[in-house]
């Protein structure tokens, strides 16, 4: 009786937290997991010798395409925008480490899922991290469905086979003035958009002064409004609090993204 009433209790608790403060999915005992080994590199290495942020969010993108190849569905599902992404660093990776990462579906409707990636050092690092992430039909550029085939496999790993979409980050853009972020060439990518990790390379800028939230546990989280493209003038807007740092960028007073760090507290994986 008194492990129903915690369990109980567990349940009101999880359903009355923002998603934003709650853990990611675990690692399931079966079903479709991509595992393969890897190394961090040199090029995505900070000044300390650590793993930077945009450096995981390159890492996670390399293995959404190698997971694509695993399944022989690349052909098939090629393109994809991701809308939201979330990185956990539980302990952060040093350079020089030997990494295990695994990928797998932690939530899937017909036209997008989320899909969570696992990283682990050979020196004790922990990353965990989630996408949600649409597949496109690039012509027309809408969402469109996958094929049963790969549903299937996905689905192997989640009961959850009805995802939504569910705004996390909502804040008003602030009154108070952004600083200009320059775009480069090199930012763009085959659908005319800011790549994924030049976002990040705005978060890692904004953000490297704030190591009372970075020295513990903590979550990134970045989700994408519209699309920026090459000539938008971006500003990134800052505002600070206790426990997060939030980055809005905005071109022209429009909301095109919005990311935060903050503290991690009471998660265990």
């Amino acid at each position: 009786m008194m492990n129903q009433l915690t369990d109980a209790a567990q349940a009101v608790s999880a359903a009355v937290e923002p998603p934003m403060v709650l853990p990611l999915a675990p690692v399931p005992s079966s079903g479709h997991i991509f595992d393969f080994p890897g190394r961090l590199g040199t090029v995505d290495m900070d000044e300390d010798q650590g793993l930077r942020i945009d450096g995981i969010a390159r890492h996670i993108q390399d293995a959404g395409v190698d997971h694509l190849v695993h399944c022989g569905a690349l052909e098939s599902h090629p393109h994809w925008i991701v809308r939201r992404t979330v990185i956990d660093v539980i302990r952060p990776i040093a350079w020089p480490a030997r990494l295990r990462t695994r990928r797998w579906c932690s939530g899937i409707s017909p036209r997008w899922c989320t899909m969570r990636v696992r990283i682990d050092s050979d020196n004790d690092g922990l990353i965990e991290t989630e996408g949600f992430w649409i597949h496109m039909n690039k012509e027309t550029m809408s969402p469109s469905r996958v094929d049963d085939r790969f549903f299937e496999l996905m689905c192997t790993t989640t009961s959850n086979q009805r995802l939504r979409w569910q705004q996390w980050l909502d804040d008003p853009l602030p009154e108070s003035p952004g600083t200009a972020f320059p775009l480069r060439r090199t930012d763009i990518d085959h659908f005319q958009h800011v790549t994924n990790t030049a976002y990040w390379h705005a978060v890692h800028e904004f953000t490297a002064d704030a190591a009372d939230l970075t020295r513990s546990p903590h979550r990134y989280i970045l989700e994408y409004n519209k699309p920026i493209r090459y000539g938008d003038p971006i500003d990134i807007h800052t505002r600070r609090t206790e426990n997060s740092q939030t980055l809005w960028f905005s071109s022209n007073q429009e909301v095109r993204a919005v990311a935060q760090l903050r503290t991690l507290q009471n998660v265990r994986y």
